[in-house]
Formats: C-alpha cells, structure tokens, sequence
C-alpha cells in the first residue's frame, strides 16, 4: 500500500512537471523518464521473452558465451549495478545490436560476421550498454505513452499491466519496435561516450568504435539493404564519427589497449563456417 501510496504521488509530480516541461521546452519532455528501475526490469523481461520467440536466436552457446564475457567485461570494468545484463545473439545476417529496457541486449550474427576487430565489435556493445544506461528506452516509452505508463502500472502492477504487454510487443515487433528503438542524436551520442569510455575500461580501444561507423558509411553505398535496419536505429554520421574521435583525445592514454583477440578470430571464423548458404526462391 505505501509503495502504491509513493507511485500515486510521483504521478502527480510529474503531471506537473510535464505541464512545466511543455512550457519551458519540447526538449525537456524527451528527457523524461516515467519508469522506476523495477519497471524497465519487467518491461524488458517480457519484450525479452517475445523477441526470443518471435525472432531466430543463434543457438551456438560458444558465440553467445563469448559476447556474454566480452559485454559483462565492460559491465564490471564500469561498475554498472543498476541492472543485471543479460547478452544474447539473434541469428539474422542484418547487421545490427539493439537494447530492451532494463539490461537485455541483442546482437546479431551479421553484426559479428562483418566487424573486423574486437574493438569494432565491443564499441558497438557498448554503445548499446550505453543505452540502457542512459534509461533511452525508458524515456522513448515515457514520450510515446506519457503518464498512462504510471497508472497503469500503479493500477495493475507490473506482472498484469496491459500496456507493459504492449510495449513489450512493441519492441519485439521490428516494424512497430523501431519507434522504440529510435533515439535522439543527444542519446546516440551520450550512448558513443558511453562506449569510449566502457571498451576503454575494459582495456579495449575505443577506436574501434568511429572505425564501425567509417565502415557502416562505405557499405550503405554498396550494400544498403544488409544494414538498412542499422541507419533505421543508429544512422552513423561523420559528425558522430568526429564526436567519438573527440572523446578519445579525452582518455589519458590508449597505447595498451588492445585492438583484437585471437578469441574474437575464433569466434567470427567459427559464425561464418557455421553459415547457412542462402536459398533461392
């Protein structure tokens, strides 16, 4: 009762402030963050739960053991204890990573195939630990679906809130799930400091991560369609490129930070034998 008692009352604070926020600025209301932890938990765990079943996951324990190890490196290299992260592959060649709510990530098997060094790979994760970080789902859910989220939620409770369901559907559904996933400049690049920072802690370079978008930027000029999804959610940019850049100057020293693994080599070799030819119709 006196946890129900507190959402009430934080749904009152915040009506306030989103009639405050809509007369200072159309901005502030993006910041807004309408979800305790405990909720971008739950919401998280049932959009986890339907996009497992609704997409191919990669069923080789090797690879998801080793991008597990390479994004719990930075998670404790950081010292994140907000959320417990849980990493998982998606077996797809689209190359992309996406982050639900509360600390579940996905990468996809493209993704793996096309990076050419640890570093490319980790800055990628860690741009996307950077988002749950950043509480950049929340927020999107906050924009999109405004108090209703706390009445609801206070209403029902997590477990049998109708709106949680359909926000995990949501993010599970890649057509309806991309609004989700579709963040700001500011929280793409709050995310890319992010990554500088968690691949760096970990002992990995950073630079890795400008390399990825450099890449990303040549293939949309040959191969559109194979990362359309990627400039769908996170359009690289020459300015995001020069940002990150910017954000490595920052760190006091990066000569013994490595580049890549004989791991990571193993690791991409072993996807790409395992790969499926393609059929035709």
């Amino acid at each position: 009762m006196n946890t129900q008692k507190h959402r009430l009352h934080t749904i009152k604070k915040w009506m306030l402030t989103l009639a405050l926020s809509f007369i200072v600025s159309c901005a502030a209301v993006n910041q807004l963050n309408l979800l305790t932890t405990q909720d971008e938990v739950e919401i998280g765990r049932q959009a986890a739960k339907e996009v497992e079943k609704e997409m191919p996951m990669y069923k080789d324990d090797v690879v998801v053991s080793y991008i597990d190890s390479l994004g719990q490196a930075m998670i404790k290299a950081a010292n994140l204890t907000t959320f417990q992260y849980h990493f998982n592959v998606v077996d797809t060649d689209d190359v992309n990573a996406f982050a639900l709510p509360g600390g579940y990530l996905y990468v996809n098997r493209g993704l793996i195939e096309t990076a050419e060094t640890e570093s490319e790979l980790a800055g990628v994760i860690g741009h996307e630990i950077g988002h749950v970080v950043g509480h950049h789902g929340a927020r999107q859910i906050s924009k999109q679906y405004g108090l209703a989220v706390l009445v609801e939620l206070v209403a029902g409770g997590n477990e049998n809130s109708s709106l949680a369901r359909d926000i995990a559907g949501q993010f599970a559904s890649f057509g309806a799930g991309l609004t989700l996933l579709k963040y700001g400049r500011l929280a793409e690049q709050e995310s890319d400091a992010y990554a500088v920072q968690f691949t760096s802690k970990a002992g990995i370079h950073p630079e890795g991560v400008a390399k990825f978008f450099e890449k990303l930027l040549a293939l949309h000029e040959n191969q559109p369609e194979g990362i359309a999804v990627w400039f769908t959610t996170h359009p690289p940019t020459q300015e995001r490129i020069n940002f990150v850049h910017q954000e490595i100057k920052k760190l006091p020293n990066t000569k013994d930070l490595r580049v890549t693994s004989d791991r990571f080599n193993e690791i991409k070799a072993r996807t790409l034998a395992n790969k499926k030819p393609k059929t035709t119709p």
